[in-house]
């Protein structure tokens, strides 16, 4: 089957379940074209099924902002011609899911058939998606897709309860491969981040501001009061200087250390002890997941959609939004006890199993077979 995949090549989580579904699919023989403005940070090994396709977009004195949408719609139609695509899987509804119905109906007048299936993962619907500039256009898009898909049960809801979708949204939970987070601590690094056997707390994210990341600084401080303990930052992004400044400011610098974005994130998870996820919102929670896949606890609010994924008091724990105090106190729960601790991380390990890719890629190929019959 030759499938083409639209995403942002990005850190962010919906570039990095394309990325993977891709690859995975790669693997089971599948042909697959990505096709975006640069190539995805997770692409980085050779695949003789995997191609990339870079969409260009021309600078031109009259626009002041460069027209993407028809770039990767005219990119999309190239493609599709040469290459004879089945499929179009889109990832992020903005403005992927306009431009793939702009290419069908290119394709089409040359009496090509070309579906195309938009996932949903959060942000292009709960945030961008919602603004009056862009929602007609959003919910036209999803309604002209030939399938739906949402990575959560808590996005489908959302989707519709703000717009007026009119074919039934899929969820098929993002996904893990759970064999890549199978690593053993390596000792050496973790005695560089706590030397005296301190217990590490680890944060990734984007920095943004929907992640509350000064809530982490806060929790580390609290439970920094109690026990000897390290926090990693992982990620990067426009809240990351204030953070540091938070930390300066509540005399805990030298016990937090910022490593920026990282690609391979296996051997920080493996050595560390909590993840903390504080954000307003998310749509699921992938970062989480890969820690629960690394035997990591979690200790998070109870927004969205980790309700789906961190299961209170056996994965880890959950709390209201801002709830710093809470979320500390389970914290402490775990890190004062290392018998629970150990159960907590057998557990992640086990629900993260659930959401492992090898579950989740046969729902996706099921999906494309109604439309293509080509698996």
């Amino acid at each position: 089957m030759r499938i083409g995949i639209v995403c942002y090549p990005t850190f962010g989580g919906s570039g990095v379940l394309a990325t993977e579904l891709g690859k995975a699919l790669a693997d089971k023989n599948h042909q697959v074209h990505f096709i975006t403005y640069q190539q995805p940070v997770r692409l980085s090994e050779f695949n003789a099924n995997i191609f990339y396709h870079e969409v260009r977009v021309p600078t031109y004195p009259l626009f002041d902002y460069p027209p993407y949408e028809t770039a990767l719609a005219s990119t999309l139609v190239d493609v599709i011609l040469n290459n004879q695509l089945d499929l179009l899987h889109v990832h992020y509804a903005i403005p992927h899911a306009s431009a793939a119905y702009m290419a069908k109906q290119i394709v089409a007048k040359q009496g090509i058939h070309i579906p195309f299936i938009t996932t949903l993962h959060g942000t292009d619907i709960t945030l961008v998606g919602k603004d009056k500039t862009y929602a007609p256009v959003v919910t036209f898009s999803m309604n002209e897709s030939d399938a739906i898909t949402a990575v959560s049960k808590n996005l489908r809801d959302e989707t519709y309860a703000f717009f007026k979708i009119e074919k039934e949204i899929e969820v098929i939970h993002n996904f893990v491969d759970v064999s890549r987070f199978q690593k053993k601590p390596i000792d050496a690094f973790r005695k560089v981040i706590a030397p005296n056997g301190e217990k590490i707390l680890l944060h990734i994210s984007n920095f943004r501001k929907v992640k509350r990341v000064m809530d982490v600084v806060q929790i580390m401080a609290k439970v920094r009061q109690q026990i000897p303990c390290k926090l990693l930052f992982v990620g990067d992004g426009p809240e990351r200087s204030g953070a540091e400044s938070l930390c300066r400011e509540l005399n805990i610098i030298d016990d937090v250390r910022f490593v920026g974005k990282q690609e391979q994130l296996e051997d920080i998870l493996a050595v560390s002890d909590l993840f903390l996820l504080t954000s307003e919102y998310e749509s699921f929670g992938l970062a989480a997941l890969e820690a629960m896949a690394a035997g990591v606890p979690v200790i998070s609010t109870n927004a969205g959609g980790l309700t789906e994924i961190n299961e209170h008091g056996k994965t880890g724990f959950l709390s209201n939004v801002g709830d710093v105090d809470g979320m500390a106190q389970f914290a402490l729960t775990l890190l004062t006890d290392e018998k629970k601790l150990l159960e907590f991380k057998n557990n992640a390990r086990q629900h993260a199993a659930i959401f492992d890719i090898h579950n989740i890629i046969p729902i996706y190929e099921k999906l494309y077979n109604r439309f293509c019959n080509c698996i």
